[in-house]
């Protein structure tokens, strides 16, 4: 009998114990799933699209003419930033800065753009070493909103052509890269050996005429390089890069095409696609 209630003890023991070892278990495999993510080589599944998709995603916040806003990071994680401007069809005068610490800022850039809508804007922000702040001032009138996004997922990067290819331009010296028609955006890389970077980039349609104007601080170009995409549609896009800083601070530009068109040469003899002026070889 003795036996018998022993046996019958240990069996409703094992019962008991069977659904706590149930409920260790879960935790264990979402650690370990978790762990997986982290390994290097393995990029964890995020939410956000890449750039030719970001227009898309509804996380825009609206900025009316003189008004501030501001995007604070308090983690050390987030190293990158892309910030992304647009309007609905209207100019877009911007000043971005990067507040990091009191009184502290590594960069700020003075950004025009004649339509927000055909050429929004995207740079790259570097922000090691949080926290950090994003400040957007439309300085605009009240009559010219423009509509603005942050992103710490996904974030586009030059490409490796782009930051091999890169041209020395000295103080006081300027650049400028001619584009086919076909070339729908341009990926642009500015950085410096230690120095502060002082540029200026356009982008002209015709002679004399600025659709885009970026002009750029950065106190330290190696730690805080600057990369942006500038939209390029139509034809007679030419990108010009300035150095203003003094002769002693020279920089490192990368300009190539982000994005090609491929269909426009496949039907150039077609009746839809007219050429005009000869932008296009025969």
């Amino acid at each position: 009998m003795s036996i018998f209630m022993y046996s019958m003890f240990l069996q409703s023991f094992f019962n008991l114990n069977s659904p706590m070892q149930k409920s260790f278990i879960k935790p264990i495999m979402q650690i370990t799933d978790r762990e997986v993510s982290k390994r290097p080589g393995v990029i964890p599944p995020t939410s956000v699209p890449p750039f030719v998709d970001k227009k898309y995603v509804d996380n825009s916040l609206m900025i009316q003419g003189g008004s501030l806003c501001t995007w604070s990071y308090r983690s050390p994680a987030i190293d990158q930033i892309q910030v992304v401007l647009s309007s609905d069809g209207r100019p877009l005068d911007t000043d971005i800065e990067l507040w990091h610490g009191p009184d502290n800022t590594p960069l700020k850039m003075r950004v025009y753009v004649e339509n927000g809508k055909l050429r929004p804007f995207t740079c790259v922000i570097e922000t090691p070493r949080g926290p950090n702040t994003i400040a957007v001032r439309n300085i605009g009138q009240i009559e010219f909103p423009i509509s603005a996004s942050m992103f710490t997922e996904n974030i586009d990067a030059p490409s490796k052509e782009c930051v091999s290819t890169s041209a020395t331009i000295q103080g006081g010296a300027l650049r400028t890269y001619a584009f086919d028609p076909s070339v729908e955006s341009v990926q642009v890389l500015l950085r410096t050996d230690g120095r502060p970077l002082n540029a200026r980039i356009e982008l002209l349609q015709g002679p004399n005429n600025n659709k885009e104007v970026i002009e750029l601080y950065t106190e330290d170009g190696c730690d805080r390089p600057f990369f942006c995409i500038l939209k390029t549609p139509g034809s007679g896009n030419v990108v010009r890069i300035v150095n203003i800083a003094p002769i002693e601070f020279p920089m490192y530009a990368g300009v190539l095409p982000y994005a090609i068109d491929k269909d426009l040469f496949t039907n150039r003899f077609s009746r839809e696609n007219v050429i005009i002026g000869g932008d296009v070889g025969w």
